[in-house]
């Protein structure tokens, strides 16, 4: 089904500050803008991997999943449908401004709104960083991730592995956050609880090179940009990173040394009837 996350877009009253923010502290390309006036960035051969819409209020506008081919499509789109969903589909211009062969889109329960497509336009060899930098891991890992939140992780959850197809990977029981892949990275996206609300924490880029977070946290710090997390090291993904506040309020994570995972690992599968540890004894409270 999904195979990663192709591109994002936002909305926001400050599109315009985001060319001067990708350029000095991201090192991403800016691409001619959208006619709506949208700010396109790339930050690898596709034509656009992250769009800046003029708007209102900060929010984010579209996820963009990739699958492999129209086939794929069918099968996703089907399986979305069975779950309730209304699915549109055959939207020349939409698949001309996200630079895609064919996508179809929809609604979850939290007012996301989902892009399915597949046939990325790309070009290669044209990606050129707008300051010296070994690049961004992208690939068969698509964009990056994203960190989701939600009034509901258990409802979350159900969406993203019964209508997308994706696998769990793990848990952070501390901040009550659950992760989930679709390709060889640790997590393409994730869910954290908020009572009554739903937004954008953060969205995940991964350089090539450590050198390159440093580089770009010396000009945060230079440029006196909010950071919302020191440079630091996750437990579950290995990554080590900052995150910053964008011009559209909501953090990008910049990081490198990703942790990868491979389903197709041999061995330590646990049977379904497997027995529990033999020494176990009923806990008793000391008197």
């Amino acid at each position: 089904m999904i195979q990663s996350l192709s591109y994002i877009g936002f909305v926001s009253p400050n599109a315009a500050a985001w060319p001067g923010f990708a350029t000095s502290i991201l090192g991403a390309e800016v691409a001619e803008p959208c006619p709506d006036g949208a700010v396109r960035l790339r930050v690898d051969d596709a034509a656009a991997r992250i769009y800046v819409h003029p708007g209102e209020r900060n929010d984010l506008a579209y996820l963009g999943w990739a699958v492999a081919g129209p086939a794929p499509l069918e099968d996703t789109v089907g399986n979305i449908e069975r779950h309730g969903f209304k699915v549109t589909r055959g939207d020349a211009d939409l698949a001309r401004k996200r630079a895609v062969a064919d996508v179809a889109w929809f609604i979850d329960a939290f007012g996301f709104r989902h892009e399915v497509s597949w046939g990325l336009v790309t070009r290669p060899g044209t990606f050129k960083p707008s300051r010296p930098m070994s690049g961004f891991v992208t690939g068969a890992g698509g964009l990056g991730h994203i960190v989701l939140l939600v009034p509901d992780v258990d409802r979350a959850e159900r969406f993203v592995i019964d209508v997308l197809g994706f696998k769990l990977s793990d848990r952070v029981d501390n901040i009550k956050a659950r992760f989930f892949h679709c390709n060889p990275r640790h997590h393409t996206v994730a869910f954290a609880p908020v009572p009554g609300l739903v937004g954008m924490h953060h969205l995940m880029l991964e350089v090539n090179s450590l050198d390159d977070v440093g580089t770009a946290l010396d000009r945060c710090i230079e440029q006196k940009l909010p950071l919302a997390m020191a440079l630091g090291h996750h437990t579950n993904d290995r990554m080590t990173s900052f995150y910053v506040r964008s011009p559209s309020g909501f953090e990008i994570e910049y990081g490198w040394g990703g942790l990868l995972v491979d389903d197709d690992e041999w061995g330590h599968k646990r049977p379904d009837d497997a027995p529990m540890p033999g020494m176990l004894k009923p806990f008793q409270t000391a008197t």
